[in-house]
């Protein structure tokens, strides 16, 4: 255990907001164990597309993320737009959400430390009792920009229109799926990343971890559980 005990931190929010970045940067700062969820939802999609399936049949995303091929978190197409329209598309189904959970959530309570984990309903559906929330926002144009740079910007030939129609097409999607919808958690914090770097998002977040974890120890102080 950590000097404060168990530290369970969910960060949700949008695509290319930088939750990804940030959260693997706060778990090694505290020693914890992380889980990109995201990359499980890719994989899932990425299986889909290499079994020349339907990422918007539900049957068969749903037996796919059963069977999962954990491997696929490392391979090399996980990041392609493609896999990640597939992503969005499978995470829409309850199915797919239902098989992954159990995993997500394991992976939390077997953590010795605590553990950071990242998406989009960690804080409202995975982990609603996790003790730090973090949504990480930016806008539609600086995250379509900061996932058309990853791509290679004018050296990929993908217009950048086409990329900001995506991000803006997979909010909608996320936001609107009957399942586990995207949303702040009505306890989380929110952080706008649209005019941060990486240093200064990490600088923030910190703040509000270890306003937290001072709480806690007041708390302990005081007898309280």
């Amino acid at each position: 255990m950590g000097r404060h005990g168990k530290l369970i931190i969910a960060i949700d929010g949008p695509a290319a907001a930088g939750k990804g970045t940030l959260a693997k940067r706060i778990a090694r700062h505290y020693g914890l164990r992380f889980l990109d969820t995201g990359a499980l939802y890719r994989a899932v999609g990425l299986a889909m597309l290499r079994q020349g399936l339907d990422p918007d049949d539900e049957d068969a995303a749903a037996e796919v993320a059963r069977h999962l091929d954990i491997t696929l978190l490392e391979d090399a197409r996980l990041r392609d737009l493609a896999t990640g329209e597939a992503a969005s598309k499978v995470a829409r189904h309850s199915g797919v959400r239902e098989a992954l959970l159990d995993f997500q959530r394991c992976f939390a309570a077997n953590a010795p430390d605590g553990a950071v984990l990242d998406g989009r309903d960690i804080g409202t559906v995975v982990l609603p009792d996790a003790d730090v929330k973090l949504f990480i926002t930016a806008s539609p144009e600086v995250r379509a920009k900061r996932r058309w740079q990853e791509l290679g910007g004018e050296a990929s030939g993908i217009p950048f229109k086409e990329v900001l129609a995506q991000v803006i097409e997979r909010d909608r999607r996320d936001a609107e799926r009957a399942s586990a919808p995207m949303k702040p958690a009505k306890d989380a914090h929110l952080l706008d990343t649209s005019e941060l770097d990486i240093d200064a998002a990490f600088q923030a977040a910190l703040r509000i971890i270890e306003a937290h974890l001072k709480e806690k120890d007041r708390g302990a102080g005081r007898g309280e559980s």
